[in-house]
């Protein structure tokens, strides 16, 4: 299906883009008036001196003179602050799209999120960048398109019919050649936007690999792909080759629609001058249609050259649209029907129950059948409870259930009693710690990201500080955090992220097991809490789990490593259907 000239989405999303409409809209009207104007003074200026000797002074054409430089200076004024408030706008739609799309990945669940990472990454960072080639461009020469040819041509076939008929007739072919370069030009943008997001995705997933190859030494080998390097370049070749062949049709089809205005614009040229010559018109009528014709397709072959300029930025708003309505839609359901079985009380058993939660029959849609399949559980409080099963089982989505992240197929996650979709979300995750496979910081200090689940550092608070550092050290001791606080200058109040220092890997999930450990929850899930550590950090991390365990806390856990199953007091098998995968 084609795409429309105008998206009624990017007003619908972008605010700023309505006011732009509006003042372009009567920006286009002035100037397709000065056109006119313009041409009708000049004609009768040029066609008067040369037809009236007498008239041969600037002094017998005062007000026309007057009237020709106010309607091209009202042109060009007209044409200087469309596009002026053109690039304002784009910048602005840009930023608004950019904001709205951040937003709405940030609340697509996690397991949607992890497969369109690379496509949101890309629409962001330089997709709709386009969007401004279609603001300060496409737009403006559209909306003329809309205005000018029909005027001009009514001014014309008022002072000559013969050659407003020569327009009428070769007008619409520039159109239809535009239709059909469009949805060539369409799909290879398209294919362009796809190809761009392959490639980042494949650069991402080899960088993510070169550490572990540089660490075996083979970054500089070779195999059925050849080297990285060669790897790189293949990718990069690949997408310049589409880049310029998409840039070659576009050129092409520029020089068809300048050769269709031009060969109709010597029609009636030719017509205008063979009826001049045998007297079958007039002079001041000749010039309106000769000095009209350019300006009828004019706006047509801007439409058409900074067609294929704006296509880049209207296909990654699609993709942008794509994650803003379906987010919009899952927020409209959640509104309406995410309270409809709990209401107040769902909010008392999400803040003051047991922690008692049972999974019943939970099934969970992937690619090519359910992970997990039928789970059916109770994880107790005191114990430590640990799921296990093969890659692409499940175990991760069932801690994604538990946490009301995802709607399940069949099956229902019950809390004391309550289905967890009826809980209050807010007041649900305030008694979960969370750690994920890939565990989070936010740019700040290490005390801010600390403090994400509610923990304290002891400068937090006077009263009870000694108790809060005794808890917080035996956290940090835990999981070996301590080390890495010895090793930074400024301790907790050390900067991550942008402006400050990086973490590696092993350190960031020694931070994100403390920040969990300090955390006053009753629940701790845990995605493989203990990958990158070694064998005494990781009995350390154990042994404090259980203590958190024995003091009445639920403690879920997803392992494969033998050492953390011996630990668990309960171990539930996670089973998928055949094919599935998902983790």
């Amino acid at each position: 299906m084609a795409r429309p000239p105008v998206d009624p989405r990017l007003w619908k999303y972008a605010h700023s883009a309505r006011r732009y409409l509006v003042l372009s809209v009567a920006l286009s009207v002035v100037i397709t008036g000065s056109i006119v104007v313009t041409a009708v003074a000049l004609a009768k200026v040029l066609a008067g001196v040369v037809t009236d000797p007498g008239r041969r002074s600037f002094g017998a054409w005062t007000f026309e003179l007057v009237v020709l430089v106010a309607a091209i200076g009202c042109r060009v004024l007209a044409t200087w602050v469309q596009s002026r408030i053109a690039h304002r706008a784009g910048a602005a739609v840009v930023a608004e799209l950019e904001t709205a799309v951040l937003t709405a990945g940030a609340q697509l669940p996690p397991r949607e999120l992890e497969t369109r990472r690379t496509e949101l990454a890309v629409v962001v960072s330089t997709g709709l960048t386009g969007l401004r080639a279609y603001l300060t461009g496409y737009l403006p020469a559209l909306l003329l398109a809309c205005l000018v040819p029909p005027i001009v041509l009514v001014v014309i076939g008022f002072h000559d019919p013969v050659s407003g008929l020569i327009a009428v007739v070769t007008l619409p072919l520039i159109p239809v050649f535009m239709v059909l370069i469009g949805l060539l030009t369409q799909g290879r943008a398209e294919a362009t936007l796809v190809a761009t997001t392959r490639l980042s995705d494949q650069l991402l997933d080899l960088f993510a690999g070169m550490p572990t190859l540089r660490a075996l030494g083979r970054e500089g080998s070779t195999g059925r792909t050849g080297s990285m390097e060669h790897r790189v370049r293949a990718l990069g070749d690949a997408l310049r080759q589409r880049t310029m062949r998409a840039l070659r049709i576009a050129f092409l089809s520029s020089m068809v629609l300048e050769m269709l205005a031009t060969l109709s614009v010597a029609l009636i040229a030719v017509s205008i001058g063979l009826r001049l010559v045998y007297g079958e018109m007039s002079l001041y009528a000749g010039l309106v249609a000769l000095i009209l014709a350019p300006e009828v397709y004019l706006p047509l072959r801007m439409v058409g050259e900074r067609f294929h300029a704006a296509q880049d930025g209207m296909a990654a708003a699609d993709k942008a649209f794509a994650v803003l309505e379906p987010s919009a839609q899952v927020q409209a359901e959640s509104g309406a029907d995410g309270r409809a079985d709990g209401g107040d009380a769902g909010d008392e058993v999400g803040r003051d129950g047991s922690g008692l939660i049972a999974i019943c029959d939970l099934s969970v849609r992937a690619r090519d059948g359910f992970a997990p399949a039928g789970l059916t559980a109770v994880l107790r409080p005191g114990l430590v409870t640990v799921f296990t099963g093969p890659n692409g089982s499940g175990k991760s989505t069932a801690l994604q259930a538990i946490l009301g992240l995802i709607t399940p197929e069949s099956g229902s996650v019950k809390v004391d009693g309550t289905d967890v979709r009826a809980l209050d979300q807010e007041t649900w995750w305030s008694r979960l710690a969370w750690l994920p496979q890939r565990p989070v910081l936010v740019p700040g200090t290490l005390r801010e990201n600390l403090e994400l689940l509610g923990a304290r550092t002891p400068d937090t608070t006077a009263k009870g500080a000694a108790r809060v550092l005794d808890e917080l050290e035996a956290a940090c001791i835990a999981t070996g955090f301590d080390a890495v606080l010895d090793e930074l200058p400024d301790g907790w109040n050390t900067i991550v992220g942008a402006g400050g220092i990086g973490l590696s890997l092993g350190q960031r999930q020694r931070l994100a097991l403390t920040r969990v450990l300090a955390a006053d929850r009753p629940i701790l899930l845990l995605d493989e809490p203990t990958a990158h550590l070694d064998p005494a950090a990781e009995a350390t991390v154990l042994t404090a789990l259980q203590q958190r365990a024995r003091t009445g806390a639920t403690v879920i856990v997803i392992a494969h490593r033998p050492t953390v199953l011996a630990a668990a007091d309960h171990i539930i098998p996670i089973h998928c259907t055949a094919q599935a995968v998902v983790s």
